[in-house]
């Protein structure tokens, strides 16, 4: 019943495991995640260095909210709780009608972009500081169509057929301020000089200004004006500070400061001056409507006053009474303002739909006050004859008095705002710029993400390589498979030094390589290869005979230096060893012995040499070495020749070991052949190069051919933190080890 929880916890153990895996990996690798680290964050401050800034101007608009409409009336859309009048005037402020004026008068649609050096051309430019306004600094390095400072072209007027417009064009400046322009073909458009008026082939404009070394390039592009400015609608960042503040930021950010300034002060002044002539259009219709009024309501006063006299005259001068002349100033008051209400409807009529809120609250108040008008009818009804017609003669007289004084009054007014022009708006500050801090790039920020992302890079790349990494880090796994691990053989430094030197040695040199046992007898790898001694002298007591074949699941492994360091050692111990190079097809081994290649195991079994001929007494005492001879067309067969056996035979009576150094057995079948005569069968893996299934094919292979491998030598082993972390616990001794490979 304990059975799953063990299970469990192993499964918890190996999961921590793998973490801690990963961990190590990460150490393992810390110099490349480094050098990504380091070459991002150098990317990040050169960018950070050579990018151009941009700058951001500002400007400040205060807008008022409109207390009153034109005639006077009271603004029923603020009883309705309508929207801020900011709103309406960020729309108006990113309107076509203000922004297209200005990329009209600005001429935004034409851009101009001086050709710089790759990279550094824009940083140089703009730290050239010439002796006047009109300095240009001289070409570098003889390149005279970049711009390298103080260049300026300007461009007053440029127009171009539909087929031309947003294409790259570019201006080449001449001598004496001549130019031309060439399509994105490079094909001429026109010739011209700088000041006078251009005209071909549809192609017509004026330069108001070159300034630049001969041969210097511009970029220029005529965009279509819508394009230019939805550009610019989408540049300009326009909010209002504060809820209901009515101030308005404009802020538009350039990479030329004197350019952004420039266009947000015409911005803002277009937007005043449209405000004003607003308002002074406004003023000028209600001044028209009420015009058309006064003519209707002098008349109307007029009557009202004549019928009231001929009243009078026939009533002999009839007085209204105390109770009469309350009701008169109450039906009065009524009258006037059910009166400026009904105005007030004409001009709504004229601005919103009689379902808007406005129109709908005005309509509410005409009829509440109609209602109140009909009860004072009734209190009038009760008042003698006399005091009826008298009070409703003067009440017409009245009504009619007051509303042609208002109206007279507010036509007065209204001339005098339409005269004035002035709006609901101002420019509270004008249109400036920080030189000092530019709002892009952010330096600091930009060194900071390229670093963390040099780092980011550095770590998938260490991650991606572990998880396409196939070889295996640890004897344990190819103990796994069945196969017992003799030795594990760190690397050697001193290995791979000599054998980077022996790369770099010209072709057709013969250089000998280096043999580790007689260089540096104490080098750790050494005192491995010792401890694979001493297990093969055990494994030898209940062989069939004296002779070891090493070979190797595939090229690259390493086999050659441990078939000779072994060698080495086994004759330091004074036996007599005698290591042949089985490899007949590329075998190097009298390279590492420093003898020659001729009279060697090719020519023995073709009897083309004697055995004498063929044996080299080397530098180690005790060992001698056959080399693998002229490469025959037919390896194979030699080596499944009786000579080979009668070799073999003879030499395990003269020697104490005899050392078969073979090919791969996964890329030719040598090793499987050889594998029959030897008493001891030996495979070479290395650290991080041999997968398992790799491994178990080559046991399989022997195996089918008859041959029981005794073990595995585990070589080219680094010492690893992954490994440290990892699986098995062998991560202390791992050294990778990258050593004479074949």
């Amino acid at each position: 019943m304990q059975l799953p929880s063990v299970i469990g916890t192993r499964d918890n153990d190996q999961d921590s495991i793998d973490l801690l895996g990963i961990f190590g990996s990460l150490i393992d690798q810390k110099w490349l995640i480094g050098a990504f680290t380091g070459a991002f964050m150098a990317a990040g401050v050169a960018y950070a260095v050579l990018a151009t800034p941009v700058y951001l101007a500002n400007a400040l608009v205060q807008v008022e909210p409109k207390k009153n409409d034109m005639l006077g009336f009271s603004d029923l859309s603020s009883m309705l709780g309508g929207q801020s009048p900011s709103v309406t005037e960020i729309g108006i402020l990113k309107s076509r009608a203000v922004i297209g004026k200005t990329v009209d008068d600005l001429r935004l649609d034409i851009e101009v972009t001086p050709n710089t050096f790759p990279l550094i051309g824009n940083f140089l430019a703009r730290r050239y500081r010439g002796d006047s306004e009109f300095s240009v600094a001289p070409p570098r390095f003889g390149l005279d169509s970049y711009a390298w400072g103080g260049q300026r072209l300007e461009i007053s007027r440029l127009n171009l057929p539909k087929d031309l417009l947003g294409k790259k064009l570019t201006l080449i400046a001449g001598d004496e301020q001549r130019f031309q322009l060439l399509d994105d073909n490079d094909n001429l458009l026109v010739e011209g000089v700088a000041g006078s008026a251009f005209a071909q082939d549809g192609v017509e404009g004026l330069i108001a200004r070159l300034q630049a070394n001969p041969g210097t390039r511009f970029q220029v592009v005529r965009n279509p004006r819508i394009v230019a400015i939805q550009d610019y609608q989408d540049a300009l960042d326009i909010s209002e500070q504060g809820k209901e503040s009515g101030i308005i930021r404009l802020a538009l950010a350039s990479s030329d400061a004197a350019q952004a300034v420039k266009i947000l002060n015409r911005i803002a002044g277009l937007y005043v001056q449209q405000n004003v002539q607003r308002t002074s259009a406004e003023a000028a219709q209600s001044l028209a409507f009420l015009q058309g009024q006064l003519p209707q309501v002098k008349r109307d006063l007029a009557k009202a006053s004549e019928a009231l006299n001929a009243y009078q005259t026939r009533g002999k001068t009839v007085n209204i009474s105390l109770e009469t002349q309350s009701v008169l100033g109450q039906i009065v008051s009524l009258d006037t303002r059910i009166s400026e209400l009904k105005m007030q409807q004409a001009e709504l009529d004229r601005k919103f739909t009689k379902q808007h809120p406005a129109y709908r609250a005005l309509m509410s108040q005409i009829a509440e006050l109609t209602q109140q008008q009909k009860s004072l009818e009734g209190r009038v009804g009760d008042l003698p004859a006399t005091q009826q017609e008298l009070l409703n003669l003067t009440r017409d007289v009245e009504v009619a008095s007051q509303i042609y004084t208002q109206l007279l009054n507010k036509s007065q007014e209204l001339d005098i705002v339409r005269a004035g022009a002035v709006g609901n708006v101002r420019l509270l500050d004008t249109a400036d710029v920080d030189l000092s801090s530019p709002v892009k790039p952010k330096k600091a920020l930009i060194v900071l993400i390229a670093t963390f992302l040099g780092a980011f890079v550095g770590v998938a790349l260490v991650l991606l390589r572990k998880s396409l990494s196939r070889g295996l880090e640890g004897p344990e796994a190819i103990e796994q498979l069945g196969l017992p691990v003799y030795a594990s053989i760190p690397y050697s430094a001193l290995q791979q030094e000599e054998d980077s030197k022996k790369v770099r040695v010209k072709a057709g040199t013969d250089q000998a390589a280096y043999l580790l046992a007689l260089r540096n007898p104490t080098d750790l790898s050494i005192e491995s290869i010792r401890s694979l001694r001493t297990c093969l002298h055990f494994a030898g007591l209940d062989s069939t005979n004296n002779r070891i074949m090493i070979s190797g699941p595939s090229p690259q492994v390493g086999k050659t230096f441990v078939s000779s360091n072994l060698a080495a050692v086994m004759a330091q111990s004074g036996q007599r060893v005698v290591l042949i190079d089985a490899d007949m097809r590329k075998g190097h081994l009298h390279k590492t012995l420093n003898t020659p290649v001729t009279n060697g195991l090719s020519d023995l079994l073709v009897k083309r040499c004697s055995l004498e001929q063929a044996v080299h007494q080397v530098e180690v005492e005790n060992l001698h070495f056959i080399s693998r001879g002229q490469v025959p067309p037919n390896p194979s067969e030699l080596l499944m020749h009786a000579n080979f056996r009668e070799l073999l035979a003879q030499l395990s009576e003269r020697y104490d070991v005899v050392i078969i150094d073979t090919p791969p057995l996964l890329a030719v079948t040598d090793a499987a052949i050889v594998g029959r005569e030897a008493g001891i069968s030996l495979i070479v893996t290395r650290f991080a190069v041999n997968p398992a299934k790799e491994i178990e094919l080559t046991i399989r292979r022997f195996a089918q051919n008859g041959i029981e491998l005794k073990g595995a030598v585990f070589n080219g082993v680094e010492k690893r933190a992954a490994s440290y972390y990892g699986n098995g616990g062998y991560g202390y001794y791992n050294y990778e080890y990258a050593s004479d490979k074949s």
